[in-house]
């Protein structure tokens, strides 16, 4: 019975022991593979940095290709655009001519057309007329004294040769009939001024037109003191006074077309220039430009209009607007020189098309221009050219 119990004790032990090497022994490999594997894990990463450093090292050494032009020099209309405001071409003020009264009736409105001489509104000429009615009585009796004056000097005459009248009487008659004829000139005249007053007192057009304002009722008391009573457009043309800078004044003369667009719509009225003012405001440094239009209701005295005259052709360099860069300094452009670097050139524009910018300044034409990708190059940065034709 104890031996039994020694021999089980025995192989027990055994057992206990090679359980403590197995795991002693799993320990020890799991270690080794942890190991291999951030040895293995590191070396991946190492080549992957070595890759992207060499990536960026050749990346770093490539020159970007851009498109360029030489745009030359082309024949490109030249457009002077202005701003101003819209009158009527010869805006006439009708005031009273004559003495003046109590306005009895006003025949036209603003808006209206008139033709040369008529009557726009009418005066009270009761008094007027009496002294006029006073005026053509004395007429008659001028013209029947000098009628008696001239029987008196006929029969004066025919009794002179019978002996009966002296020569002296002959020449008191006829100094009185040639008196009395005088006075009925002069009571004539006076006559014919009294109407013509009277007719003063009519209102009239003087040419035909478009009556732009009405400052007058019926019952108005009114004078040569008034002021305008009507104002009248002639012939209903309109004008354009557009306001040029100094620079801009020099290429326009008369006889240039030019087209209007008042604000507040979109069609565009074909005018022209009539006249370029003589002078120079000396406080805004602009000059007045005159452009003649024809009627038409869009076309409103007091508005404000932007015109575009043509002024001829310039030779300049034509680019497109995507080879035109602008920034808080002010307009320009890439250009790519002899070193095939970039050059930052300013510009001025002139005018802008369809066809593309004009470049009224900073360019020669000979240049070499960048196309587009402007904003992703700099100054000094060295570039691949690949020229373009010019269009």
């Amino acid at each position: 019975m104890n031996r039994e119990t020694s021999s089980f004790e025995s192989s027990d032990t055994l057992v206990v022991v090679d359980r403590a090497r197995r795991r002693r022994m799993m320990f020890i490999a799991a270690g080794v593979a942890a190991i291999v594997i951030i040895v293995a894990f590191m070396l991946m990463r190492g080549g992957k940095d070595e890759q992207a450093a060499a990536g960026g090292a050749s990346g770093s050494g490539q020159v970007p290709t851009v498109t360029v032009v030489v745009p030359g020099r082309s024949d490109v209309p030249r457009t002077v655009t202005a701003s101003g405001a819209l009158a009527a071409h010869r805006d006439q003020p009708i005031g009273i001519a004559g003495s003046g009264g109590r306005v009895t009736s006003v025949r036209v409105d603003a808006g209206k057309w008139v033709g040369a001489g008529a009557v726009l509104a009418t005066v009270d000429r009761s008094v007027q007329s009496q002294q006029a009615a006073q005026l053509a009585a004395q007429v008659a009796s001028a013209k029947a004294n000098a009628q008696l004056a001239q029987n008196n000097y006929e029969r004066a005459v025919a009794l002179q040769g019978r002996g009966f009248v002296s020569k002296a009487e002959i020449d008191s008659k006829r100094a009185a009939r040639d008196a009395a004829n005088a006075q009925v000139r002069v009571s004539q005249a006076q006559l014919d001024a009294a109407r013509a007053e009277i007719g003063r007192l009519d209102v009239r057009a003087p040419v035909s037109g478009l009556v732009l304002a009405r400052n007058v009722e019926v019952g108005q008391i009114v004078s040569p003191g008034t002021g305008a009573l009507f104002r009248l457009a002639e012939g209903g043309r309109m004008e354009m006074r557009a306001q040029l800078s100094q620079q801009d004044l020099v290429l326009v003369h008369a006889g240039m077309p030019a087209s209007v667009t008042p604000i507040g719509t979109d069609r565009a009225f074909s005018g022209q220039v009539w006249q370029v003012a003589p002078i120079i405001d000396p406080q805004s440094r602009q000059g007045e430009v005159r452009i003649l239009l024809p009627y038409d209701p869009s076309i409103r005295p007091g508005g404000f209009a932007e015109a575009r005259i043509n002024a001829g052709e310039t030779s300049a360099p034509l680019l497109p607007q995507s080879a035109v860069l602008s920034d808080d300094k002010g307009n320009y452009v890439y250009i790519v020189n002899a070193k095939n670097e970039v050059e930052r050139r300013s510009i001025k524009i002139g005018t802008i098309s369809d066809a593309g910018v004009t470049i009224a300044e900073g360019l020669t034409g000979q240049e070499a221009v960048v196309l587009s990708a402007g904003p992703f190059l700099n100054p000094g940065q060295k570039v691949s050219p690949k020229r373009q034709s010019a269009r």
